[in-house]
């Protein structure tokens, strides 16, 4: 909530209002107390747009719609004034955060909170269809969160499904990313119940996974992929993939309806004693009745108005009463419980009393209050979640939640602050990934971002954050131009490429023992083949002899590399490449020829493809890596049992690549924040500080040097070797004696 703006009014239509819940191009949604103390939200529409015949006979059906719909998961309309030159209306305030907001905060929601979420949502919608209507803006930021269940708000441009349509046939009405097939292509004639379905499939699979199913980037693009393309399900809990896909068929008429999902979704909780407060409590996370709570208090905190004129209408003249206000109270009042009003009134109940709790004074004189909400500082994560590298940035952002989590749940007398995540998607585009830059340097309760976890992030977009100051810390991109540009707010939390070749001589030297090296130099992969191969002829392993074989960009003829390898008596090779298809290719080719020494590839070659695509002439390769296997770390045990609840990942081993390494960033940038004392985080302190702070990680300890200010790249170096198709994590370089 923010204060009200001076020509903001005192009063409207008999509310006293409060402050801004918030604004846009088209009105005000305000905080306001009825003069029996309950609290609504009120939205206040534009005259402007009031002027418009149409549009206020649109209002005033929104009214009459939402006023003639009472489901439990539906937001009461208590007041209305269409007539008014600024129509407004009023609803019982929730004081709950939006399902957008929960998930921006907190991340992804489990299966079973997503299951209820969905059938009480569902339900609400049959009560709307029931009577003739249709939502057409079923969206997260138009659906709230309460202790009990969800609420659906904004009837604004619900319609009768027999009326005739008061906007153009071509206007596309409804919310990109959430809008049906039939609303993109503004078919108003067809757009019925098997709309609102559509984008009810939408809002769960965000819900269930953070992002949107057809992703992002402008309307236009989200639109076509709407219309012509299939959703993306890939991060759906598996049970629910079937019913979100059925709910996303591009025919209306191959929809279940509104009824059928909520019974698909009806389970453990649902149906099965509405009243019970104490079930319907338990459907959310953890994180998000604290921050209800939190909401509550603040609420039940608001201070009676100072006395203002009130006007009263009389016969021809208007006079002004000044208000009586009650003393302040040294506890929660009947009457502040009644300023929830009925719709929020649960979060005092049933498991809400640590709202009833965070209102109470302290013991102490100064009216601070014990359990005061903490101050929240924001840190980003500039991810690809929908290009190219979108698995590693899905891990990351899911290794960054829990860490927010995990410190989040930290006692209070260890912590001064609590952290929330904000995440942008770059779809691994250099344009986008320089416009997630700059929205994060202009957002300045951001104070360090992580990532670009894509390797296509351009270098401009880390170019933003070093002129703005602002710390980006990455643990898994791989473009070291970036280092040479950037020398104060960029951390790199991996070795650089010059030093990804000394695990190659470490292993072959003490390990292998090799003597004599093959080195296949594919000229495909530029700087990384030229860094390899460089390195090992200065340096070759034993101390021995080493012999390149190049295979140009333009040629797949490993048959006669592996010829020359086997000729040249080699012990080991090493693939000095970065395409895991090439080097698939090579793989294939040395064990057709008969070659049975030692292989070895970089960290870009560890994919599935390679696995694949080389079969059982993967088998043995090493990898040279800059992150582990949590599963193979007893430290990480926690992380990873958490990691795979929490995302519904059931095969073992599965833990996302850099996900454990972005957790790790993370609590290293809180701990930098929180070695600042007292004084509130600033951008430019915020540099100085990490590159002085030393924070022991579940993957390795991040520290720098104090004089090169680099990363201590020793402790970022794993080796993998390829067992029945699969990695098997060996363990830190220098710490492998022999895979």
């Amino acid at each position: 909530m923010r204060a009200l703006k001076p020509g903001d009014p005192p009063f409207i239509g008999g509310y006293r209002l409060l402050g801004r819940l918030g604004a846009g191009g088209m009105g005000v949604v305000y905080l306001a107390r009825s003069t029996g103390g309950a609290l609504v939200a009120l939205k206040v529409i534009r005259a402007e747009y009031a002027a418009d015949h149409d549009f206020r006979a649109r209002f005033r059906r929104e009214a009459e719609a939402a006023s003639g719909l009472t489901g439990q998961w539906v937001v009461p309309v208590t007041a209305a004034e269409p007539a008014a030159r600024e129509p407004w209306l009023a609803t019982a305030f929730v004081p709950g955060p939006s399902l957008a907001e929960a998930v921006t905060l907190h991340g992804p929601l489990p299966e079973r909170t997503v299951r209820a979420l969905g059938a009480r949502l569902a339900e609400a919608l049959t009560e709307v269809h029931a009577v003739g209507l249709v939502h057409r803006d079923v969206k997260p930021g138009n659906i709230l969160l309460a202790l009990d269940g969800p609420r659906l708000i904004d009837f604004g441009i619900a319609r009768s499904t027999g009326a005739t349509a008061l906007t153009a046939s071509d206007v596309v009405i409804g919310s990109p990313g959430y809008l049906s097939p039939e609303q993109a292509r503004a078919r108003g004639g067809d757009i019925g119940p098997p709309s609102d379905v559509f984008s009810l499939g939408c809002v769960l699979a965000y819900a269930a996974t953070g992002r949107r199913p057809f992703g992002t980037g402008t309307a236009a693009a989200i639109i076509f992929r709407t219309v012509h393309e299939e959703p993306d399900l890939d991060a759906v809990p598996w049970s629910l993939v079937p019913l979100l896909s059925d709910c996303l068929a591009k025919a209306p008429s191959a929809r279940p309806t509104a009824e059928a999902v909520r019974d698909a979704l009806a389970g453990e909780g649902e149906g099965e004693g509405e009243n019970d407060r104490g079930r319907e409590a338990d459907w959310l996370p953890p994180s998000l009745p604290r921050l209800i709570a939190e909401r509550s208090s603040a609420v039940l905190a608001l201070p009676d108005p100072d006395p203002i004129p009130s006007p009263i209408s009389g016969p021809g003249r208007t006079t002004l009463v000044e208000q009586q206000q009650p003393s302040e109270e040294p506890a929660v009042s009947r009457r502040r419980l009644l300023t929830l009003g009925s719709a929020a009134a649960v979060v005092l109940t049933g498991g809400g009393l640590a709202a009833w709790a965070a209102s109470r004074p302290s013991s102490g004189g100064d009216g601070a209050t014990s359990s005061a909400p903490l101050p929240r500082y924001v840190i980003g994560l500039h991810a690809d979640l929908s290009g190219p590298d979108k698995a590693i940035g899905r891990a990351q952002e899911r290794g960054a939640r829990l860490a927010v989590a995990d410190f989040n749940s930290r006692s209070r007398d260890g912590r001064a602050f609590d952290l929330a995540l904000k995440v942008l998607d770059d779809a691994g585009e250099a344009k986008r990934a320089e416009e997630v830059a700059g929205k994060f340097v202009a957002d300045h309760d951001v104070y360090a971002v992580i990532g670009p976890t894509g390797s296509a992030s351009a270098e401009t977009a880390v170019s933003r954050y070093e002129k703005a100051l602002l710390p980006i810390v990455t643990v898994s991109s791989g473009d070291d131009v970036y280092s040479q540009t950037t020398t104060r707010a960029y951390f790199q939390l991996r070795p650089d490429e010059n030093t990804l070749s000394t695990p190659f001589i470490h292993y072959l030297t003490h390990a292998e023992k090799s003597r004599r090296t093959a080195l296949v130099d594919d000229r495909a992969a530029n700087r990384t083949s030229w860094q390899i191969v460089r390195t090992l002829t200065a340096y070759p392993p034993s101390k021995g002899t080493t012999t390149t074989h190049a295979v140009p960009a333009d040629s797949e003829d490993f048959d006669t590399v592996a010829a020359a390898v086997l000729a040249s008596g080699a012990q080991a090779v090493v693939y000095a490449g970065s395409s895991p298809h090439r080097a698939a290719r090579c793989a294939r080719a040395l064990e057709q020829a008969g070659f049975r020494g030692t292989r070895m590839a970089p960290e870009p070659v560890l994919q599935t493809a390679f696995l694949k695509e080389a079969g059982r002439a993967a088998e043995g390769w090493v990898m040279v890596t800059t992150y582990v296997d949590p599963a193979e770390l007893p430290a990480a045990a926690r992380f990873v049992k958490t990691y795979r609840k929490r995302f519904g990942v059931r095969t073992v081993g599965t833990v996302g690549r850099f996900a454990v390494e972005a957790y790790d960033a993370l609590l290293f940038v809180a701990q930098g924040m929180s070695e600042l004392g007292s004084v509130e985080p600033e951008r430019g302190a915020m540099v100085r500080r990490l590159r002085q702070t030393t924070h022991k990680g579940l993957a390795k300890t991040i520290e720098f040097d104090p004089v090169t200010k680099e990363f201590r790249w020793v402790n970022g170096l794993f080796l993998h070797r390829v067992r029945n198709g699969t990695p098997d994590f060996l363990g830190r370089y220098d710490q492998v004696k022999k895979a």
